[in-house]
């Protein structure tokens, strides 16, 4: 049953759900979720996505262990040499860390994913991912309104063709983004985020918008 219907405070509250009971979601809930996800705008209202629900462990594990080995040459190693993003520390940092690890070593667990997708042809441009992941985020606020967990990954664009091929995605679409959805092991709450009037400007580059 859903959580809550406030949408200010079910956006405030949508956390990166890391950590996911293996347990199983009926169908009737991915439904809702994609039906938010196929509300969403696209480019000229082309519609051009594909939604691939996920549940055979066979493809989910072959992806993982690409998801693994990205996570070894690259996530990983940044992790350790980057500072905090805003509105974090260095605790929370660490904490959020240890839940990529976790999600990365048991992303194939996760008993529902949903893999959006575009017809973008062989070389899309800079605009395409406008036409997707505004679906994205229908998905992600749905499951959320829904109490289920999930978190926007795309991390196995790494090896794209490899996954690619691996979950049987034909030539002319491309995977954008993997949804990982299932119930949460921890709790929604507020986001970390730095002060607005960091990244707001008006007028003009870097000027202060006071209206804020």
């Amino acid at each position: 049953m859903p959580e809550g219907t406030d949408l200010f405070e079910i956006i405030h509250t949508t956390r990166a759900m890391r950590r996911l009971k293996p347990d199983p979601v009926p169908d009737e809930l991915i439904r809702m979720i994609l039906l938010a996800g196929q509300a969403a705008a696209s480019g000229g209202n082309t519609q051009r996505w594909r939604f691939l629900v996920l549940k055979d462990q066979k493809i989910k594990k072959a992806v993982q262990a690409y998801y693994k080995q990205a996570f070894d040459e690259v996530v990983g190693p940044r992790y350790a040499s980057s500072a905090p993003p805003p509105g974090s520390d260095t605790a929370k940092y660490r904490r959020q860390l240890a839940a990529v690890e976790y999600l990365t070593d048991h992303y194939h667990q996760a008993p529902v994913w949903i893999v959006a997708c575009l017809e973008d042809g062989p070389n899309p441009g800079r605009s395409a991912g406008s036409s997707i992941y505004p679906a994205v985020q229908n998905m992600l606020l749905a499951a959320r309104a829904l109490g289920l967990g999930s978190t926007l990954t795309t991390r196995h664009i790494a090896y794209e063709k490899e996954v690619d091929a691996a979950m049987g995605i034909p030539p002319g679409f491309h995977s954008y983004a993997i949804l990982p959805i299932g119930y949460p092991m921890g709790r929604f709450g507020p986001l970390g985020r730095g002060p607005l009037t960091d990244v707001v400007y008006l007028d003009g580059w870097g000027k202060p918008y006071p209206g804020i």
